[in-house]
């Protein structure tokens, strides 16, 4: 069995009452390569031999109830291993709905990407909207029954979305740390120079007592 980069690890959670719908989600993730990269390419080109190409190892968690869902996301994010992407049912009889449960789930990590699944339509994209808030532009609808392309897409789509977003926020702790250790420096230099003053003056003041 071919080993895999802990990058190459991507955590899904599917919350749905169906369980027929989690092994179809398994199945369809099953399916995705990545391509190689443009290294690789060149690498296949300039020495003639074919490009690697590896299956992306998913780990996808269920849950049938969102309270059961919501718990999960919560105990993956305390353990420093969040989820990347939520798929979650809109009808989940009895407990809380699709909406619901996205709801609880952000308030303790508003960065998963959730994708809310429905054969029905029970709410408007305006509603939806409205009660998730600012948090919507992480929020796609996949319409039941799904094609298992369009789920290799949406899955694909979102992971890279997460990865340049983390590569992004990683990019601006940098900078930000680079800012304060030059602002450090110059507020260093600043107490320098002002203790320097200092002596000049105490030193300037000696001078004119000794000519005295």
């Amino acid at each position: 069995m071919n080993t895999v980069d802990k990058a190459d690890v991507s955590r899904i959670l599917v919350i749905d009452d169906n369980s027929s719908i989690h092994q179809d989600f398994k199945e369809i993730l099953e399916h995705i390569r990545k391509k190689p990269d443009k290294i690789e390419s060149l690498e296949s080109s300039l020495f003639d031999i074919s490009p690697r190409t590896q299956s992306i190892q998913f780990e996808i968690d269920s849950a049938f109830q969102g309270e059961e869902g919501y718990e999960m996301v919560r105990k993956a994010l305390w353990s420093g291993r969040p989820y990347a992407v939520a798929f979650v049912d809109v009808r989940m009889p009895p407990g809380w709905d699709g909406i619901k449960t996205v709801e609880h789930i952000w308030r303790v990590d508003p960065t998963l990407e959730i994708v809310i699944c429905t054969a029905y339509a029970d709410h408007s994209w305006e509603e939806i909207s409205e009660r998730l808030g600012v948090n919507s532009d992480k929020l796609l609808v996949l319409k039941k029954p799904f094609d298992p392309i369009e789920v290799q897409q949406i899955v694909t789509s979102l992971l890279k979305k997460r990865v340049q977003q983390q590569a992004a926020t990683s990019k601006q702790k940098k900078l930000e740390e680079m800012v304060n250790v030059r602002t450090q420096e110059l507020r260093d230099v600043q107490e320098q120079c002002r203790l320097a003053l200092e002596k000049m003056e105490r030193m300037q003041k000696i001078l004119q007592t000794e000519k005295k």
